[in-house]
């Protein structure tokens, strides 16, 4: 093991390290002030305030503690841009800096604003803003309460002008009319009106009135809090709004009942001028004089004429005198009855009520009772052992190891259908895979591109199309032929006549070894003939016969596949390849020189569709040998006749060939 070279670093410890970068971040950042938007924004239950400053590329962490946070003028919340003022900060529990803040402001009236359009879309949605909602103010109250500074000229204006017009009770709940802690103060003054009660040590005020001076958007800011809102629309007692000058409007003149332009003009709103009240008192008792005097009057008259039409007294009670003596006369006798009738309806239920009787009726309830008792023991006794019986049955079928043993049932369940899945997902992947492979083996080998990589070429002519046969070409023409690796142009020169060989189709070759042989004992043979007699085709004497195509494929699983044959012309026999078998070792045997074919072809054979398309080539190529093992047929019967011109012959066995060509094709 190699060792390392002392090194001169100091070493620190996690706390050390973070601590020492707290005091360098505290250090070189000490007292800043930061603008953006707030994004999150929590409250936990311990009061501080934990937010995040954002802006189109960062986020700074911040934290407000519970102290600061009762003095903000804003509440924070999601979406409002504002000034933050503090000092940089590391939290060394999750190592990550943060912004300790202990102020913060809106950034500029645009976005108070906004924020107060967001807040009276807010409200208007929930309804506060409703007329229905507004309450009537009384006509004249006797006591008033005012939520406002005690030290403010404010004040001063609505006591004088409650003193000129109208001097009742007021009562003045002192607040903060602007800063940080405006719009509690406010809210709980309104709140605390409505919570005193009727008849106690302090009057409950018949009116409230909520007044401040004039101000900026931000002296005025507090009355434009949720706070103070929300208190004005619950309170109970009509609220009066005279926040700042006729041109100030905040969100809490919107919820009260009525909006004063200033402090004066809500007092006169209030109550009415004690003189004026006066004098129209005065003209309305002239007036109520007047009425009751002229409606005495009429009445008296009217008293007199009914006076005149009335019977006498007497003789209005002379009936009913006499009636009365008529019935105290009966009255002795029928109380005498009645005390008779009562008196025997004692003695009978007296009867009724002896000692006896009562004695029996209550042995015969005790008796009732005990019986009654019994058997509620009984049955007490016997639901009980029903319920013992049913929850030791229950416990039974409760017991922790049955529990267990389900669960690990389950869990053995579950371990091995996941292995059995995992199994099949990977056979089913090497299936797959194998399936692929299976399907470019045999488009590749189903590709003209093979063939062209075996030697063949593709002949065209001069606008692209493919020539099948050598007649179609003329002496001169231009012709393009594409190989493996290009296409190159090259022009006709004379056709070559087509010469039949000296093969005799009587024994024709049994293996496909014995054709490269033949073809080279057949061209010694005829290095000294005439071009003509060299001349080859697709079935001539320097290519392999349509025996030896036979017998190879019968030797390939029975006429299961197709194989291709080029030109003796445009591959001779010298290039035709022939395996080499090193020595000591026997020649293989056709079967292992055509192994990978059989494999394609049974590959093939295991698709229906492609097993079809083999069945297709298979029948054309024997008919395109049948069809050449005629033609050899007849050639050499014409061969052993005396020789005639053979220029029709041969042009026939070239077309013939040219035939077979693309009949393989």
């Amino acid at each position: 093991m190699v060792e390392r070279a002392p090194s001169n670093a100091a070493e620190f410890t996690v706390s050390e390290i973070s601590y020492a970068v707290k005091s360098s971040i505290e250090d070189q950042f000490g007292y800043v002030r930061v603008r953006g938007e707030l994004g999150r924004v929590s409250r936990p239950a311990s009061g501080h305030i934990y937010l995040d400053l954002k802006d189109d590329k960062s986020v700074l962490s911040g934290v407000i503690w519970r102290g600061a946070a009762s003095k903000l003028a804003v509440k924070p919340e999601q979406g409002l841009e504002v000034v933050a003022t503090g000092k940089l900060t590391t939290f060394p529990g999750q190592s990550k800096y943060q912004m300790v803040i202990d102020h913060m402001e809106p950034a500029g009236a645009g976005a108070l604003m906004a924020l107060l359009e967001e807040r009276k879309k807010k409200l208007a949605a929930e309804g506060l803003f409703a007329q229905e909602r507004k309450k009537p103010l009384p006509h004249l109250p006797s006591v008033i309460g005012v939520v406002t500074s005690p030290s403010g000229a404010v004040i001063r204006d609505i006591l004088h002008r409650v003193r000129d017009r109208f001097p009742v009770h007021v009562i003045v709940w002192p607040v903060r009319v602007q800063g940080e802690s405006c719009a509690a103060e406010v809210a709980n003054g309104v709140r605390g009106f409505n919570a005193l009660p009727v008849g106690g040590p302090i009057p409950r005020p018949d009116l409230i009135i909520v007044a401040r001076g004039g101000g900026s958007l931000e002296d005025l800011w507090g009355f434009n809090e949720e706070a103070p809102a929300r208190a004005v629309a619950e309170s109970d007692i009509p609220v009066i709004s005279a926040v700042g000058h006729e041109t100030d409007v905040t969100l809490i003149d919107y919820v009260a009942d009525l909006r004063a332009p200033t402090p004066t003009g809500a007092a006169e709103v209030a109550l009415p001028v004690r003189s004026e009240l006066v004098a129209t008192l005065g003209d309305l008792h002239l007036r109520q004089y007047g009425a009751i005097s002229r409606m005495m009057d009429r009445r008296r008259s009217d008293l007199r004429s009914a006076a005149r039409a009335l019977p006498q007294p007497r003789d209005i009670l002379a009936l009913a005198r006499q009636r009365f003596d008529m019935v105290s006369g009966r009255l002795e006798q029928g109380l005498i009855g009645s005390t008779q009738v009562r008196r025997s309806r004692l003695d009978v239920a007296a009867g009724r009520l002896r000692p006896t009787l009562v004695t029996e009726r209550l042995k015969v309830q005790r008796d009732r009772l005990g019986e009654r008792s019994d058997r509620l023991h009984k049955s007490l006794a016997i639901s009980s052992q029903t319920k013992r019986a049913q929850l030791s049955g229950t416990a039974v079928r409760l017991r922790a190891e049955l529990v267990t043993g389900r669960i690990e049932l389950q869990t053995e369940r579950l371990t091995d259908r996941t292995a059995r899945l995992n199994r099949v997902s990977l056979l089913t992947v090497e299936q797959k895979r194998k399936q692929l492979d299976a399907a470019s083996r045999l488009l590749e080998s189903l590709s003209h591109k093979g063939v062209l990589k075996r030697g063949f070429a593709l002949v065209r002519d001069r606008n692209g199309k493919l020539i099948r046969r050598a007649e179609q070409i003329n002496p001169g023409s231009p012709l393009s032929l594409s190989f493996e690796d290009g296409s190159i142009s090259a022009t006709a020169s004379l056709i070559d006549s087509y010469e039949p060989g000296p093969v005799s189709m009587a024994n024709p070759p049994s293996t496909p070894e014995a054709i490269v042989p033949a073809a080279e004992e057949r061209s010694e043979d005829k290095t000294d003939s005439t071009p003509e007699a060299g001349s080859t085709g697709i079935m001539s004497a320097d290519a392999i016969s349509a025996e030896d195509i036979e017998a190879h494929l019968r030797t390939i699983a029975g006429k299961r596949a197709r194989r291709r044959v080029a030109k003796a012309k445009d591959i001779p026999v010298e290039n035709v390849p022939v395996p080499e078998t090193p020595e000591g070792e026997p020649e293989a045997t056709p079967k292992e020189d055509n192994a990978p074919v059989e494999e394609a072809v049974a590959k093939v054979l295991t698709e229906d569709a492609s097993a079809e398309r083999l069945e297709k080539a298979t029948a054309k190529l024997t008919e395109a040998i049948e069809q050449e093992i005629l033609t050899r047929l007849k050639e050499q019967d014409k061969a052993k006749e005396p020789q005639k011109p053979a220029r029709p012959r041969k042009k026939s066995s070239k077309k013939s060939d040219d035939d077979a060509q693309g009949s393989l094709f």
